[in-house]
């Protein structure tokens, strides 16, 4: 059979891509002994406010809503760290917050801290010279996860076809550890639309503050990521090096218009996690994420650790789970164990978001496409409004807002009974499922699991989201007495390009 000369270009590219790649398969780092943490003020801090009860096996949380608590609580724990800050993030992006966290961080290494930052490579955006000359700093080192041989271009998205089994498994863990004893994990990335900052689009996210026995479990989950063979360098990756850092020193704190200024300076950061801690609530909670490299890369087919353990606690419910997701897409194995359950009277309501609110139309068609067969499930919809209440209570400024501000989802929660609580980087959709790495903190807590479902289902109501339903066979949104026949607020041209992406084999992928 001729082969087709537009193939041949394509598969000469792929073969040239695949000879020209620098950079080795793997990375074997050298073993390192197992170093006990010091004392460190926050370890005395933490102690305080440690009941006597709570002091074998327990742990503390906070949640985090609103952006400004989000990036207060990060810079009052570079500003209080005294030995090792250890950070992992999907995205890490190059604006007012993810700058003036970086000259944080770079304070705080030349104190003697030493920072260790772990960063997936698919958002990278050709920032490798700027982070290997902060890596350049003798207490930084930065790693960057399964990065892409080819750095730039078309020849970069090539690359990724030729290896593709590999390299669409992504790193999407959230984690940021300071001096063994205090952490943050959860939804949030770095970036002004993360933290109620962005003039372009704002996020509902959520993540948590925690202390106690379960930083020990997010430090071996670090530890296992940092020391992976997919870990590399970021050294590696640059052609040279930057002269972006002097930027860096003139970066000033963000401003928000409501809030008070962001805490800074060791006595004020000390003084601001002394009133967290007084507020946080010790429970049993547990830290679960996937292995870094896959034992069978090229098996996408089975969940990974993270999403069976979500299904377990689903089999385990009795009455309610409510879930919270920037994107939601189920197989057709996941819909009929999830008809088993509301078969059974298990109430499911998934709150994830609409067209109008979601930023990427792929995503959003992924779950367009699934949503008929949702419903048909037992599972009730809800989705975002881009002007919902939410984002006034959580930013407290309109001009940060809808219609002047796009205003979207990105949390990612579950409540189980409510009784427990697991809040995590588990988008519930199949790259979750069978592709990224996740992780998740799972929380047993009726008082929390409580609150926290009260907060889902206000997101819900009309206020702020619309219902789905069919009719007569037919998709419908409800809001009050109001329904809609089609997409609410959204153009003829956004919801053809939906319909367009549905008839791709994509959906694992988005």
């Amino acid at each position: 059979m001729p082969v087709h000369p537009h193939i041949s270009v394509i598969m000469l590219l792929v073969f040239f891509v695949t000879g020209c790649a620098s950079l080795p398969e793997e990375i074997h780092h050298p073993i390192e002994p197992l170093i006990t943490q010091s004392t460190s003020a926050l370890t005395e801090l933490t102690n305080i406010y440690k009941p006597e009860q709570a002091k074998q096996g327990m742990s503390a949380v906070l949640l985090q809503d609103s952006g400004w608590d989000a990036l207060a609580q990060r810079l009052a724990l570079i500003d209080a760290a005294e030995h090792s800050i250890d950070i992992q993030y999907y995205i890490w992006n190059a604006d007012a917050s993810g700058h003036y966290l970086a000259k944080r961080l770079i304070a705080a290494a030349d104190r003697g801290v030493q920072v260790r930052v772990m960063l997936d490579d698919i958002n990278l955006n050709e920032r490798e010279n700027l982070l290997t000359a902060i890596d350049l700093h003798p207490q930084i080192d930065i790693r960057i996860f399964n990065p892409i041989p080819s750095r730039r271009g078309l020849i970069k998205w090539l690359n990724v076809l030729s290896d593709f089994s590999r390299l669409n498994r992504r790193m999407h863990n959230k984690s940021f550890t300071v001096d063994g004893v205090l952490s943050i994990v959860g939804g949030r990335n770095i970036g002004d639309e993360y933290f109620d900052l962005s003039d372009e689009v704002n996020f509902r996210d959520r993540d948590v503050l925690v202390m106690g026995t379960v930083v020990t479990d997010i430090q071996a989950s670090f530890a296992k990521y940092w020391n992976s063979t997919w870990s590399y360098p970021v050294n590696l990756l640059a052609d040279k090096t930057s002269s972006e850092i002097p930027v860096l020193d003139e970066m000033a704190a963000p401003h928000y218009k409501h809030y008070p200024a962001l805490p800074e300076g060791k006595k004020s950061a000390t003084r601001f996690l002394k009133n967290l801690m007084a507020e946080m609530i010790w429970v049993k909670a547990r830290f679960v994420s996937d292995q870094p490299v896959p034992v069978d890369v090229d098996n996408t087919n089975e969940p990974k650790a993270t999403a069976r353990f979500l299904a377990e606690l689903a089999h385990q419910s009795e009455q309610e789970i409510l879930i919270e997701s920037a994107y939601l897409i189920f197989d057709d194995r996941q819909l009929e164990n999830l008809q088993l359950l509301t078969s059974n009277g298990i109430q499911i309501k998934a709150l994830t978001n609409s067209m109008a609110s979601n930023d990427l139309v792929s995503n959003h068609s992924g779950y367009a496409g699934r949503r008929e067969d949702i419903l048909d499930h037992g599972i009730q919809l809800f989705e975002l409004k881009p002007d919902s209440d939410l984002c006034e209570e959580s930013t407290k400024d309109l001009s940060k807002c809808a219609p002047t501000v796009a205003y979207g989802l990105h949390a990612k929660s579950i409540v189980f009974d409510r009784r427990v609580a697991v809040i995590g980087s588990f988008n519930f959709n199949l790259r979750s499922t069978y592709l990224n790495t996740e992780s998740l903190l799972i929380i047993e807590n009726q008082s929390i699991a409580e609150s926290l479902a009260d907060d889902m289902e206000e997101a819900m109501n009309e206020n702020n989201s619309w219902r789905l339903n069919l009719r007569d066979g037919e998709l419908r949104w409800y809001s009050g007495k109001e329904s809609w026949e089609s997409e609410p607020e959204t153009g003829l041209l956004k919801r053809i390009q939906s319909r367009l992406l549905q008839l791709l084999p994509i959906e694992k992928y988005l």
